[in-house]
């Protein structure tokens, strides 16, 4: 929507795809395509006009979706998965991704599953077992692992911390 509402302001006659990507109809001035990538800046978005940052984009929106909002069951591993989605071969899209974001794939979607998991405990209170379900680990304790990696808490903590935090500000509001 926020894409949308930028290239009306500036009569930018347009269809959007999907997975962030736009067609623009009649081509785009370089004063307007400026105007354009600061207004997308301000919204924290980033405009990508070349081919590989497209896909980088692609393999991010891939990620995201299928941990966020994907309730399809997790048949195959995820470079399997993404290779099939975007029909490109998981080494090559490896290799860009690290080379354009400085990370792995591998890192990027450990790093949106943990943090997937720090919402599913704190907001749908599910518990670890549950978590570890609905985000594909083999069990609680590469989901305690993996969590302890990226956030140097172990899942438990996290809540103990959460919980804490919640009372303290309670006592707060009381006050």
């Amino acid at each position: 929507m926020i894409v949308r509402s930028e290239l009306e302001k500036l009569g930018i006659s347009s269809s959007i795809l999907g997975f962030g990507e736009v067609k623009v109809r009649n081509g785009i001035s370089p004063e307007n395509r400026e105007k354009l990538k600061y207004a997308l800046e301000k919204s924290g978005f980033e405009l990508l006009d070349d081919q590989e940052g497209k896909l980088i984009e692609k393999i991010k929106a891939v990620c995201i979706e299928r941990i966020h909002h994907s309730d399809e069951e997790w048949k195959n591993s995820f470079p399997e998965y993404l290779s099939r989605r975007l029909r490109q071969e998981y080494s090559y899209l490896a290799n860009l991704f690290y080379e354009v974001k400085n990370i792995t794939i591998r890192d990027f979607f450990i790093n949106h599953k943990v943090e997937r998991a720090k919402e599913l405990l704190v907001y749908y209170k599910l518990n670890l077992t549950e978590v570890a379900l609905q985000l594909n680990y083999r069990n609680i304790i590469h989901l305690s692992n993996q969590f302890r990696d990226v956030t140097g808490f172990t899942p438990c903590h996290f809540q103990e911390i959460k919980d804490l935090r919640s009372e303290t500000q309670q006592k707060v509001r009381i006050m």
